[in-house]
């Protein structure tokens, strides 16, 4: 008796580690707007060319596993690496382009309004990009986590630093590597998860340059402009 009651216990704990599909779509599709509202000169290919193939990827990933993420496909991993690697590669040409008008007093930097409102977007587009980046890298993406945590994490968070924050077995989700995202963009620094893997230290460090060359022209730009 007791043998069949546990398959049928185990199912809804089982269903509680998987991440859902959604919050991730959201991002990629905030990305996707952000990218269109882009100056011309700030976006790597034209307006609808990369929002386009996101687009697309995107599609097949919630046809191919829609709701929860649970299916290990190496079909599904190749469609998820591509579409995030066209949004960090948008994300840092859109950043490097930015400096390149800021040193140079290009039109998008001309006026206080026009800065703020690229500078913004690119800003908010490289926070997007680089927490899916983490989000997909970290312990083999969200279907591995769902399945296993591996013994030692590329991203050390509070919960699994400290055994009474959280349950043995608790996964981060989409939001914790959002925050993740966001934080190292604005102190430039790790601030409560930890990088142990080598990819994820070079990834915080290229995340916290970008973001601080995007703030400190700003700031330094906007000043020149509204003197």
């Amino acid at each position: 008796m007791s043998d069949d009651a546990d398959p049928g216990a185990s199912k809804p704990r089982e269903s509680a580690y998987r991440e859902s599909r959604w919050p991730m779509a959201a991002a990629v599709l905030s990305a996707i707007v952000l990218t269109i509202l882009l100056p011309d000169d700030l976006r790597l290919a034209p307006r609808w060319l990369l929002p386009a193939v996101e687009g697309l990827l995107l599609a097949a990933l919630i046809a191919g596993d829609p709701g929860q993420i649970s299916r290990r496909s190496a079909i599904l991993r190749a469609a998820s690496l591509a579409l995030i690697s066209v949004l960090a590669l948008s994300a840092m040409s859109s950043t490097i382009q930015l400096v390149d008008d800021i040193v140079h007093a290009g039109p998008e930097t001309s006026s206080a309004p026009a800065l703020l409102q690229a500078g913004g977007s690119v800003w908010a587009c490289t926070v997007l990009a680089f927490s899916l980046l983490y989000f997909e890298l970290d312990g083999g993406g969200a279907a591995a986590r769902a399945e296993r945590m591996p013994a030692s994490p590329d991203l050390a968070f509070p919960q699994q630093l400290t055994a009474d924050l959280a349950d043995p077995q608790w996964r981060p989700r989409y939001l914790d590597y959002l925050y993740l995202g966001l934080t190292n963009s604005m102190a430039f620094s790790p601030t409560d998860v930890m990088p142990l893997a080598p990819w994820a230290k070079i990834t915080m460090s290229i995340q916290a340059v970008a973001s601080l060359l995007i703030i400190g022209l700003i700031v330094a730009r906007a000043v020149n402009v509204l003197a």
